[in-house]
């Protein structure tokens, strides 16, 4: 395994980062424990969950996966062993069963301590904002519309603030943003500045063959101001293991359980991941390490988040951080972004 330090800070993590949002729903408390134990054993040290996981977010599931990372905690003793990192769960339809206040300060302390219980813990590492509350593009919307009805108020000063607190009651240590677009990680690292408050250290974005839209604005920011990317979505929901594409996908991959995650499966998303899949295969590499190793190399790339339903695919996951692109795959990759660029922002 690879390491790096989170930054700004000490806190040493793998690149390799274990996503956890299919536990309690594709997987089985028993699935979850025993990845845990397979992705420790490799030197994973790096966890992240989120209040609403798994998903698709339901009233009954919310908070299971946390539950299923919790009871593991309990049984191992491994807290002092991992880096963990949660979110919370930002306004909207999709998590009305989880409240309605966005990030209130009675909502941000309602949600961390509910977390710390699910996990069994007393600290979370990295707390980071699931989504901006505002309205502006995110999940699959390519260009920002402004919103009239749009009725949020900046708040970011009130937000940092209420973390600094959640940090000086020892809940939480570091924090992050997620979803977030360049003008709202300015304004979070301005208002850090001005008023000596909490500075966010990561962005979990989308980031992967297939979505590469950080490279625009936000590349900048991460490189000068060292905020470090935890790229989400690195296999584009598995479409870039190129089982879809050869259609060997099992009855229970998650396209095919939840057809409604369409965000990677458009015609222009396709022919890219099947192009994706040839300069693979003419190198005698698998889709899915190329498109691990991809992102892996990334220099504004702190840690990669990859997700399996099961060992298998945890295994070769994880071994993509042994693989180093050559320049020569590294061209024929941006030949095919630059006929196709950025097909599932």
């Amino acid at each position: 395994m690879k390491y790096t330090t989170l930054p700004n800070t000490s806190l040493k993590v793998s690149k390799i980062c274990l996503g956890t949002m299919t536990w309690g729903n594709q997987n089985t408390e028993a699935e979850g424990h025993e990845q845990l134990d397979y992705a420790l054993d490799k030197g994973v040290n790096f966890i992240d969950t989120a209040e609403l996981y798994p998903v698709p977010a339901k009233a009954e599931t919310s908070g299971r996966t946390s539950t299923i990372i919790g009871s593991w905690l309990k049984k191992t003793s491994n807290r002092d062993k991992v880096v963990l990192a949660s979110k919370i769960a930002g306004p909207g339809d999709y998590t009305a069963h989880i409240r309605k206040t966005g990030f209130s300060p009675s909502a941000i302390k309602e949600a961390i301590d509910s977390e710390l219980k699910r996990l069994q813990t007393d600290y979370i590492d990295l707390y980071q904002l699931h989504w901006p509350e505002r309205d502006t593009n995110t999940f699959g919307t390519r260009d920002y519309k402004p919103n009239p009805k749009d009725t949020w108020e900046d708040n970011f000063s009130e937000v940092l603030h209420t973390l600094n607190t959640q940090i000086k009651a020892g809940k939480i240590r570091h924090i992050g943003l997620s979803n977030e677009k360049a003008w709202g990680t300015m304004r979070y690292l301005q208002e850090s500045k001005i008023n000596n408050l909490p500075r966010p250290i990561t962005i979990q974005n989308a980031y992967s063959l297939l979505c590469r839209t950080f490279e625009g604005d936000l590349a900048e920011v991460s490189h000068r101001e060292n905020i470090g990317l935890l790229a989400y979505s690195p296999m584009a929901f598995g479409v870039l293991s190129g089982k879809y594409i050869k259609q060997q996908a099992d009855d229970n991959a998650r396209l095919k359980l939840f057809p409604r995650f369409s965000r990677y499966s458009s015609e222009q998303a396709t022919e890219a991941a099947k192009q994706y899949l040839k300069i693979a295969e003419n190198n005698n590499i698998t889709l899915a390490q190329m498109a691990l190793a991809f992102v892996n190399q990334r220099p504004f790339v702190t840690s990669t988040i990859i997700g399996a339903t099961n060992l298998q695919q945890l295994k070769e996951n994880i071994e993509s951080i042994d693989l180093e692109l050559s320049d020569a795959v590294l061209e024929q990759i941006n030949e095919v972004h630059n006929t196709i660029p950025n097909p599932a922002p």
